[in-house]
């Protein structure tokens, strides 16, 4: 039952879901497969059916690349090469990060590289006294900054301290909501995109195991088999009528993810029914 359950959800992945209908367009950021090339997460996109990706600055491109990495020093023919090698697996380069440098230099590099590839958005933690440069760039390029809230003591660990710096800034300035790490700094995930409304860019989305007495770290999970309020979080951008991309960001498992991640997307599609449509399936049933 759960291998056509899960072939299902592939081949409607493939085809329009009802969360892409809604404008929830799933993605992977590539850290998920850094133990791999960038050649290979593609592979493992086009395995999954994932349509979109975020590719981090430091990815190793792979075979035929030499030890060339992702990132702003990348050739234009080079940087045509790779969105070439992902459009031949049916993926596209959305995004890139997360990108942070104290030179305002690096920063006009990495949205020219960013023009180049034609992302539409750049994850990223500017330096509280760079915004006025990054905000230029992002003005002068048409593409979106998504700001990543690392955990302390990263200056956007807690969405205030976001919302209070980019105010009075372009509406194209918001946020990258990585709602684990919210979790992990005993912020409500929820809440924390209750504040950050309408400045919402994209998505880090996963599902973490809860906080147990004793244990540091709260690894990433299965989605739906973990602490994080998932399908409040669905019904919150259905509601908002929010439309954008939620990359996939599995920290687990490094070596053999895709099983998990494949559970994962069909956690996410029978939620997002459950969520767009009212008519549910038993989610936890198909574990």
């Amino acid at each position: 039952m759960l291998c056509g359950l899960v072939m299902a959800v592939c081949t409607g992945l493939q085809a329009k879901t009802k969360a892409e209908k809604a404008g929830w367009k799933l993605a992977v950021q590539s850290y998920t497969f850094h133990k791999f090339t960038l050649q290979e997460a593609l592979d493992k996109c086009q395995q999954l059916g994932i349509k979109y990706i975020e590719v981090y600055p430091g990815h190793k491109l792979g075979e035929g690349y030499g030890d060339l990495s992702f990132g702003p020093d990348l050739d234009a023919a080079t940087l045509k090469r790779i969105r070439q090698d992902a459009s031949r697996r049916g993926v596209r380069i959305v995004g890139s990060g997360v990108y942070t440098s104290d030179n305002e230099a690096d920063w006009a590099k990495f949205f020219q590289m960013a023009k180049a590839m034609k992302l539409e958005y750049v994850t990223c933690e500017p330096n509280p006294d760079q915004w006025d440069c990054v905000e230029a760039l992002s003005r002068r390029y048409g593409i979106k900054v998504a700001v990543h809230n690392h955990p302390r003591p990263s200056t956007y660990w807690n969405p205030d301290a976001l919302m209070q710096l980019i105010q009075n800034r372009a509406k194209g300035i918001g946020s990258c909501a990585d709602i684990g790490h919210w979790n992990r700094q005993g912020l409500d995930e929820l809440e924390c995109l209750r504040r950050v409304g309408d400045r919402l860019i994209s998505f880090h989305f996963k599902d973490i195991a809860p906080k147990r007495a004793g244990e540091e770290e709260q690894t990433d999970v299965i989605w739906g088999t973990g602490c994080l309020k998932l399908k409040q979080i669905l019904e919150h951008l259905r509601d908002m009528k929010w439309k954008g991309y939620l990359a996939v960001e599995y920290e687990a498992n490094w070596l053999n993810s895709v099983p998990d991640i494949r559970k994962s997307l069909l956690s996410f599609e029978i939620l997002s029914e459950e969520v767009l449509t009212g008519r549910g399936r038993q989610w936890e049933a198909a574990y």
